[in-house]
């Protein structure tokens, strides 16, 4: 059976495609009798007029596309529902896209949405996190943004004035560390997390600043850099854990590290958090489904999502839009955490 368009619907009901599309459109009033016959050979039909060639005429597609690095962590489906509850409530419908981290994945989807004409881009994780971002990766992001409203969910591009809403990560993660000053660790260790990347390096750094302002350090052989999964997590760990001394702490990268971090050490027979205390950061669901439940730093992952789509939405009918939107994380104190265990001589 052939596709039906507008132009079978006016020849069967023998008026015009002017009228039609009047019909389907609601855009002017049409003769009772006459939208009655036309109404019927559209349900005889079941004829479905076609989104893209609509959106061709009023230059709206009523969707919003967003491009993140890892769909199997936890913290990118959250801010994901944030964005799409408050899209549903706009109007606007989804394009998800799943770079799984690679740079020539997210051109080709920068590429495929322009084409098909979204009303908006969301970007999180991938470039807009590396700290040296090649110049042509950066140039097709602002040239998107010379066509359609994009905001960069906790990231950044050097030289851009892009929008942007984003977590204070450094303040999260000196909350981590003051939280772990205040059990008395002074000996805190970091894991997890690609060097290259500033979600990584803002966190180090405020741990590093925080140890100082307590009269202590970060120690080099006690950072133990690697991907954000729990695979990372547990070899991040044993690695950690191989060293001739032990931290009393351990602060990760993200959650999903966290999570690894904590099996490896039970797999070692320690004890947490009596032997070692460890807190992650992002409070994603998993943070509440393993024993003992994790201290983690929140990102308001879903806040971060609903915030993208309104600075889309007041872009898109030109009103007044703040250029950059900052949350402040917070600190959930659980079962992970506890007193720094006391040695021979404290």
């Amino acid at each position: 059976m052939k596709n039906i368009t507008i132009y079978d619907i006016a020849k069967e009901a023998e008026v015009s495609v002017s009228t039609v599309s009047r019909v389907l459109n609601n855009t002017a009033p049409v003769k009772a009798s006459t939208k009655d016959t036309i109404m019927k050979v559209i349900e005889k039909y079941k004829f479905q007029p076609n989104a893209l060639a609509r959106s061709l005429i009023k230059k709206e597609t009523g969707t919003i596309a967003m491009i993140v690095p890892d769909m199997t962590n936890p913290f990118f489906p959250e801010v994901f529902w944030g964005s799409e509850n408050e899209g549903r409530e706009k109007g606007y419908t989804f394009f998800l896209c799943n770079s799984a981290g690679e740079y020539s994945r997210e051109s080709e989807y920068l590429s495929i949405l322009l084409e098909r004409r979204v009303e908006g881009l969301i970007f999180i994780g991938g470039r807009i996190n590396l700290a040296d971002c090649p110049p042509e990766l950066i140039r097709e992001v602002t040239e998107a943004a010379e066509a359609i409203p994009v905001v960069l969910v906790n990231g950044n591009l050097s030289k851009g004035s892009l929008h942007r809403v984003y977590t204070d990560e450094a303040a999260g993660a000196a909350l981590a560390a003051q939280h772990l000053i205040d059990l008395g660790h002074k000996e805190i260790a970091f894991v997890g997390g690609l060097d290259y990347m500033t979600t990584t390096m803002q966190k180090v750094k405020a741990v590093k600043k925080k140890l100082k302002e307590h009269g202590l350090s970060l120690r080099s052989d006690w950072v133990h850099y690697g991907e954000f999964s729990i695979t990372a997590g547990r070899e991040l760990m044993n690695r950690l854990l191989n060293g001739e001394q032990r931290p009393t702490a351990v602060i990760c990268v993200n959650d999903f590290t966290a999570i690894g971090a904590m099996k490896a050490a039970i797999e070692r027979g320690l004890k947490i958090p009596e032997d070692l205390s460890i807190v992650g950061f992002d409070d994603s669901p998993l943070s509440t489904a393993v024993i003992p439940e994790l201290t983690t730093v929140t990102q308001n992952a879903y806040e971060l999502g609903r915030l993208a789509v309104e600075r889309i939405y007041q872009i898109i009918h030109g009103k007044p839009a703040k250029r950059s939107t900052v949350l402040q994380p917070e600190l959930v104190i659980r079962q992970s955490t506890g007193r720094a265990p006391q040695k021979n001589g404290d």
